[in-house]
């Protein structure tokens, strides 16, 4: 393991000045890594009594999954990216001494057949354990991330993530006092990586992102039929959160923001009105002006279309006035799942830390 690894163990809690270390949850410093298929991205938070507080946050497009869906690998120089990425994490990491952590990976991990290579570097090279988790989990942590934009009324929310490499959707009940059940979960093969790469270009014409956005409804449609959200929806009891970079760069786009803000779009109810709009205005733009844009920019600009099209096959299945924005996701529920866990362990401890 790298020096940056022994370091990292250390500061983990594991050992205190060479013996065993003792932390309250109140103490640990945690973190969590969120490894997509184009995107890295870390959150280091301390525990509130109700929810978390940022203490460092860092977020880089690495494009892992760049390819994985023609050749089911990871590029050299996709890894060669995200291993730079996710030294980044583990130094900061350090840097804040972070006592708890988790670290995942998804769909790009999860398609590639050499993903155990990848993984393995990570460690050496990085000092970070990674693992890969099933799209079931990514996307209960997503939706326990966004608990908190929940309204007490609310009996059923449909929540959807647009990623790279895949979309996740999950059905679940909802109540004021005991958060939400799943009811059903799915991961459906399309992301905006994966849909611009199969394209060619991040530039469709209108019978291009027609054609898209009824194939997309396909999908769609069957996990309508299978769970009869629509019959729910007219009771009028039902939330729906985006959580991905598509719903975010439209919020930005809608507000006419100078730059990217996460505290004026996350929990901003967006109206699809709205959200269509903003789609309209970035499909009008050609690559260099999505690219200039600033809640767009480089990273973004040959994927957002592709994102809106997934948005807009939700919409149309699923017609709803408005959605909540989620800035916050996987990360999130990492972190919470590792606070409450430490909580659960605390209170069946006696002070004296023996067992009850």
């Amino acid at each position: 393991m790298s020096a940056r690894g022994e370091k990292y163990r250390e500061r983990q809690g594991r050992v205190r000045n060479g013996r065993p270390a003792i932390f309250t949850p109140a103490e640990h410093i945690y973190a969590a890594i969120d490894l997509g298929t184009n995107n890295c991205r870390l959150l280091v938070a301390k525990p509130l009594d109700e929810g978390l507080r940022v203490v460092d946050a860092f977020s880089r497009i690495v494009r892992l999954g760049e390819g994985v869906n023609g050749s089911q690998r990871l590029s050299v120089a996709a890894m060669e990216r995200t291993i730079a990425a996710l030294k980044i994490c583990a130094d900061k990491m350090l840097q804040r001494r972070v006592t708890r952590a988790r670290c995942v990976a998804t769909a790009a991990c999860r398609k590639a057949d050499n993903c155990e290579e990848f993984l393995s570097r990570v460690k050496t090279e990085a000092g970070l354990h990674l693992e890969t988790i099933s799209a079931e989990e990514e996307a209960s942590l997503a939706v326990a991330g966004c608990c908190s934009l929940m309204e007490r009324e609310t009996s059923h929310v449909l929540a959807f993530d647009i990623g790279g490499g895949s979309t996740e959707l999950i059905w679940a009940e909802h109540d004021a006092e005991n958060g939400i059940n799943p009811i059903a979960i799915t991961s459906l093969p399309f992301g905006v990586v994966g849909i611009a790469e199969h394209h060619g270009s991040g530039e469709f014409s209108p019978d291009q992102y027609e054609a898209l956005v009824r194939r997309l409804e396909v999908y769609l449609r069957n996990f309508e039929v299978a769970h009869g959200i629509n019959g729910e929806m007219r009771k009028g009891r039902v939330q729906m959160i985006g959580t991905s970079g598509t719903v975010t760069t439209l919020s930005g786009v809608h507000l006419g923001l100078e730059k990217y803000d996460r505290d004026q779009v996350d929990g901003l109810w967006l109206s699809f009105t709205d959200a269509c709009g903003a789609a309209e205005q970035l499909r009008q733009m050609n690559l260099e002006q999505r690219a200039a844009h600033p809640c767009v920019g480089h990273g973004r600009a040959d994927l957002v279309v592709a994102g809106c099209a997934i948005l807009e096959a939700i919409r149309r299945t699923w017609p709803c006035e408005k959605l909540r924005v989620a800035d916050r996701g996987v990360r999130e529920g990492l972190l919470l799942s590792l606070m409450r866990r430490d909580r659960q362990r605390a209170a069946a401890t006696p002070p004296n830390g023996a067992r009850r």
